[in-house]
């Protein structure tokens, strides 16, 4: 099972959507706080949709603790400021990928503790950054894809 992890996410309907594509992949979502919304929040379950209530979904008060969770954990980080692209990364089947806030991404400590496993999509120059669910559907594609799309048809 693949394992979508957001850190510090701020926008309840991108969560959302992010929360019905791991529906749809049959991966698992780790939310890193604080959030910038309360999962009550009625933009997470108009973009989830009815999948919401049935997604493995796991909270962390904090990027020690969901470490502390998962300490042998294979983890990739998306960001802008990677030089590797996702296309270049050898996704296994267990792996987490992690995305940071729509504002600011994964913060940089984190990014030059990992730079080996730091990924990015590439895009044109003018542009930021990818709408955070888009980024995450691209690269779970990718990873899932890697993998032979296991139990998805």
């Amino acid at each position: 099972m693949m394992h979508i992890v957001l850190h510090e996410p701020e926008i309840p309907s991108n969560t959302g959507n992010i929360g019905r594509t791991c529906m749809a992949t049959g991966s698992s979502l780790h939310l890193i706080e604080p959030l910038g919304f309360r999962l009550t929040d009625q933009a997470i379950k108009r973009a989830g949709m009815d999948y919401w209530y049935d997604l493995d979904v796991t909270r962390y008060i904090n990027y020690e603790e969901f470490c502390q969770k998962h300490p042998d954990a294979r983890i990739w980080y998306a960001s802008t400021k990677a030089k590797k692209s996702y296309t270049e990364a050898d996704f296994g089947p267990d792996d987490f990928i992690m995305f940071g806030k729509e504002s600011g991404g994964i913060p940089e400590e984190i990014l030059h503790q990992n730079e080996a496993q730091c990924i990015r999509i590439p895009m044109g120059e003018d542009i930021r950054s990818l709408n955070l669910a888009n980024s995450v559907a691209v690269v779970l594609y990718e990873a899932l894809r890697q993998n032979g799309f296991p139990k998805l048809h």
